[in-house]
């Protein structure tokens, strides 16, 4: 089955060796495709696509809701629950280790935007949690693998494997919604501010957190301050959702590149220089036939 990402390519190329001169008008203004898979069958699983607004309706609907009692385990194992970090400014977001480049991208680039704040406040004024949605595969030493191969070294950092039976229930009280396609996980890329009382304040959407994303309003929780409004719009927030261009497998938990699609595009290469070549041959040819003027 031809992906996505491989059918938007093909229709691209096949429309712009049907015309040069098409090809140039499109090298001028050339729009913007998104393929994304809709309501696919794998055995018994049915996988769709995550509706954008209803996952950023859902995750904002939770900002108020107090910290639920969830016992999950820490990386060595032993388990945790969320009340304990009651008292101080939290930050939680959702990863899966089995992930190869948004979350690794999202967490570093998280722990970027908090070394500063962590230099400047101290490591004992907040915590931050990272949480492994895909179970049971997310197990304690997975994330202890997953932190340690990225480098997130944070004293205040701490990495969470929950119970299958629960994760449901989990990711909704944070309002983070996920759902495997034939593509990957679709998933807002979300951090989730919880003040010092366990009330959720705000959520931040994105891979790339700079200091007005992550820094300045988690200041404002360490002192006690209230954190403004955000002034982002829906469309702007919606362009921050990421979807993977590869292949989730769900028998086994884990993501792998299709590697047919790329012998299948480079069959297309090949015969779209193969046609261009013929073409320009002929025109070639048809010029040198045709009767020069006297």
């Amino acid at each position: 089955m031809i992906g996505p990402c491989f059918r938007a390519l093909l229709a691209s190329l096949l429309f712009l060796a049907a015309s040069p001169l098409v090809a140039d008008e499109a090298a001028v203004e050339q729009p913007k495709l998104t393929a994304r898979p809709q309501g696919l069958l794998r055995g018994d699983l049915t996988l769709t696509a995550l509706d954008e607004k209803a996952a950023y309706t859902f995750s904002q609907a939770a900002i108020g809701r107090p910290l639920g009692d969830f016992v999950l385990l820490d990386r060595n194992g032993k388990p945790v629950e969320l009340s304990r970090y009651l008292g101080k400014p939290l930050l939680v977001n959702f990863i899966y280790t089995a992930c190869f480049q948004v979350c690794p991208t999202t967490t570093r680039n998280l722990q970027k935007a908090l070394e500063n704040t962590v230099s400047v406040m101290g490591a004992d004024r907040f915590n931050v949690v990272s949480i492994g949605f895909n179970q049971p595969f997310d197990s304690p030493a997975a994330l202890r693998d997953f932190s340690r191969q990225y480098g997130i070294d944070l004293p205040n950092w701490n990495f969470l494997s929950p119970a299958t039976a629960i994760v449901d229930d989990l990711t909704a009280h944070f309002g983070f919604r996920f759902i495997a396609t034939s593509a990957g996980f679709d998933h807002l890329n979300q951090v989730t501010m919880v003040d010092a009382e366990g009330r959720i304040v705000r959520q931040v959407y994105g891979e790339k957190f700079t200091a007005e994303d992550i820094a300045e309003p988690l200041k404002l929780l360490i002192t006690g301050s209230a954190i403004p409004p955000e002034t982002g719009t829906l469309r702007e927030i919606m362009e921050r959702i990421r979807i993977i261009c590869s292949v989730y497998d769900p028998q086994t938990g884990r993501y792998r590149t299709d590697y047919s699609l790329y012998f299948m595009f480079a069959g297309f290469l090949t015969f779209v220089f193969f046609m261009i070549y013929l073409s320009i041959n002929f025109w070639r040819n048809r010029r040198r036939d045709e009767p020069k003027a006297p």
